[in-house]
C-alpha cells in the first residue's frame, strides 16, 4: 500500500494518525483597516492547511480595538478574502451555533467570567495604578538601567480597605495576570522548532482593561479554546505573545493549540514590509482596482514564504491544497518580489478566454474612454483592448496603451517631425491610400500584403513607409503592429486619420 502512495499523501496520513483531533484553524482579523498582503497570507496558509487535512477554516473578528476600528473594515476584509477564493466554513456571516458569536465585542461576558475565576484563584489581581504612576515606575526602572521595565506589582497585595479607597477616588481597575515566577515555557513551533521563553522577561500584564474590554493576548486564548482551535499559523510578530498565552492555558488547565509562526515579509531593501511603504501595493482592494486577477494574487501569496516540491510555479487552488505542507514553510524572511507578482499576473491574463478577458478589461476601457474620447465605436474600442491581452501585466496598463489609438496626438516631437518631412513621405502615404482603397477585406494578412505592394510600386521601405502611417493612426512612432491595428480601425477611419496628417 505504501508504495502506491505519494509523499504528500503519506505525510497527510501520518499527520492525521498522530493528530486525531479534528483540524480547526482560524484567521482573526481586526477591522481596523483593510485586507493587507500579510493578513491575506495568514488567511491563505490557514485555509490551505485546513482544507488539506479535511478540517474547518474559521474567520473570527477581533474588534476590541474600538478606537481604531474603521467603518466597513470587517465587510471589506470578508469580501476581499472571498475575491481571493478563501471562503470560511464559519464566520460572523456563517455562524455555527456551537461556537458563536464570532465577534469579540459580543463575547465580553465570557471574558469576564474567566477573568473573575483567575482572580478568585489568585492567578490574577485587580490593579488600580494610574497611567501617571505606571509611567513614573517605568522611568525609575530605566534610570536604574533596566532596559525592559515591567509592572512592579504594587497592587498585588492590596487590602480590601485599600481597594475601597481607590474605588472611592473613582479609579477603575484593570485585571492583571500574576505570572509564575521563574517559569519557562517551551513549545514546538511548527515553523521554527523548539522555542523557549521565561516569565521573568515578561512581567504581569493586563487581561481586562478598565473599560471592561479584554486585551488581545487574553481574549485570543479564551476564543481559541472555546472554538476548539487545533492549530494557529500566524505572523512572526506574534511569537513573543505565545508565552503570555501559554500561561493562561496552564492556569485554566487547557491544552493549547499547535503554533506556527511565519517569517516576516520584507521589501527589496530587506526591511520588514510596512503599511507606510508606498513603494509596494499592499492591500487587496488596491490590487483589485488595478486589475490584478485573484488567481494570480492567490498564487503569488502562496509562494510568499512557502516552497513547493519541484519547480512548479503556477497553482490552481485545488493544486495548492493538495501540495501544501507546513513543513515547507520558510524559516527565512519572505521577499516581496514585485517582478514575480507582475509576471504571474501577466501569465494569468494571457490565459484568459476571450470573453472573460473582455469582461475583465471593460472597466479599464471605460477609464480610458473617460480620458481619451474617441471616434471609434464601442466594439472597435474593445477590439483595440484585445490587441494588448498578451502585453499587459495588470488591467490598468491597458489605459496608457490604448490612449494613443483612441485619440492620436498631433503634438509631434522633433523625431516625428523629421519623419514627416522626409521627401519620400508624401509619395509613400499616397501609394498606401491608393492600395488601401482597392482592398476589399482587411485582415492582418491582407494589410501585410498591402505594405509589400507599396514597397514594390514605390521602392520605399522601412521608416519612410511605416512611420508616417503609424503617426497618422496613433500619434506615435512605436506601438502595436499596423497589421493588427488597421483591421480593427477599419478602412474608413484609417483613411480619415491618414488624410488628417
Amino acid at each position: 500500500m505504501w508504495l502506491k502512495m505519494g509523499i504528500s499523501s503519506f505525510s497527510a496520513l501520518m499527520f492525521n494518525m498522530m493528530n486525531p483531533q479534528r483540524i480547526r484553524v482560524r484567521y482573526a482579523p481586526s477591522p481596523t483597516g483593510f485586507l493587507h498582503i500579510g493578513g491575506a497570507r495568514t488567511a491563505l496558509f490557514n485555509y490551505l492547511f485546513a482544507k488539506k487535512q479535511g478540517g474547518d477554516f474559521i474567520i473570527r473578528v477581533e474588534d476590541t480595538d474600538i478606537e481604531r476600528n474603521v467603518e466597513g473594515g470587517e465587510v471589506s476584509q470578508l469580501h476581499d478574502l472571498a475575491w481571493l477564493g478563501i471562503v470560511p466554513d464559519e464566520s460572523p456571516l456563517k455562524p455555527n451555533p456551537r461556537y458563536a458569536p464570532y465577534r469579540q465585542m459580543e463575547r465580553l461576558d465570557t471574558y469576564q467570567t474567566y477573568a473573575q475565576q483567575l482572580v478568585k484563584e489568585g492567578k490574577a489581581y485587580r490593579c488600580y495604578c494610574s497611567e501617571a504612576e505606571l509611567e513614573q515606575s517605568r522611568e525609575e526602572q530605566m534610570a536604574r538601567g533596566i532596559v525592559a521595565p515591567q509592572y512592579d506589582r504594587r497592587c498585588l497585595h492590596l487590602t480590601d480597605a485599600q481597594r475601597r479607597a481607590f474605588e472611592e477616588e473613582g479609579r477603575k481597575p484593570v485585571i492583571r495576570l500574576k505570572l509564575e515566577d521563574h517559569k519557562t515555557f517551551t513549545f514546538h513551533d511548527l515553523v521554527r522548532g523548539d522555542v523557549s521563553f521565561n516569565n521573568d522577561d515578561i512581567g504581569d500584564w493586563v487581561l481586562i482593561k478598565s473599560n471592561g474590554i479584554p486585551t488581545y493576548n487574553y481574549a485570543v486564548v479564551i476564543d481559541d479554546h472555546l472554538m476548539d482551535i487545533s492549530h494557529v499559523f500566524r505572523g512572526e510578530e506574534h511569537l513573543s505573545n505565545t508565552p503570555k498565552q501559554l500561561q493562561i492555558y496552564d492556569y485554566l488547565g487547557w491544552t493549547p493549540p499547535q503554533f506556527g509562526h511565519m517569517t516576516l515579509i520584507v521589501n527589496e531593501q530587506g526591511k520588514k514590509l510596512s503599511k507606510r511603504d508606498l513603494s509596494i501595493v499592499q492591500f487587496m482592494s488596491q490590487y483589485r482596482q488595478l486589475g490584478y486577477l485573484p488567481e494570480a494574487i492567490f498564487n503569488f501569496i502562496l509562494l510568499l514564504g512557502w516552497a513547493p516540491e519541484g519547480t512548479q510555479e503556477m497553482f490552481t487552488k485545488e493544486e495548492a491544497i493538495a501540495a501544501f505542507d507546513p513543513q515547507r514553510l520558510s524559516k527565512s524572511p519572505s521577499f516581496f518580489d514585485v517582478q514575480k507578482l507582475n509576471w504571474l499576473n501577466h501569465q494569468y491574463i494571457k490565459a484568459l478566454p476571450e470573453h472573460t478577458y473582455v469582461s475583465f478589461i471593460e472597466p479599464f476601457v471605460q477609464k480610458a474612454l473617460a480620458i481619451a474620447p474617441t471616434d471609434l465605436s464601442h466594439d472597435q474600442v474593445l477590439a483595440v483592448a484585445r490587441l494588448f491581452q498578451e502585453q499587459i501585466t495588470f488591467g490598468e496598463n491597458v489605459i496608457d496603451l490604448m490612449k494613443p489609438i483612441l485619440a492620436p496626438s498631433r503634438d509631434w516631437d522633433e523625431e516625428a517631425k523629421a519623419i514627416l518631412a522626409l521627401p519620400e513621405t508624401p509619395r509613400a502615404v499616397e501609394a498606401f491610400l491608393e492600395e488601401l482603397s482597392r482592398l476589399e477585406t482587411l485582415t492582418p494578412e491582407s494589410v501585410k500584403a498591402l505594405f509589400k505592394a507599396v514597397q514594390t510600386t514605390t521602392g520605399i521601405k522601412g521608416k519612410p513607409l511605416f512611420m508616417p502611417i503609424r503617426l497618422a493612426l496613433t500619434g506615435q512612432l512605436h506601438g502595436v503592429e499596423m497589421a493588427a491595428l488597421i483591421p480593427v480601425l477599419g478602412k474608413t477611419l484609417t483613411i480619415a486619420r491618414i488624410n488628417a496628417l
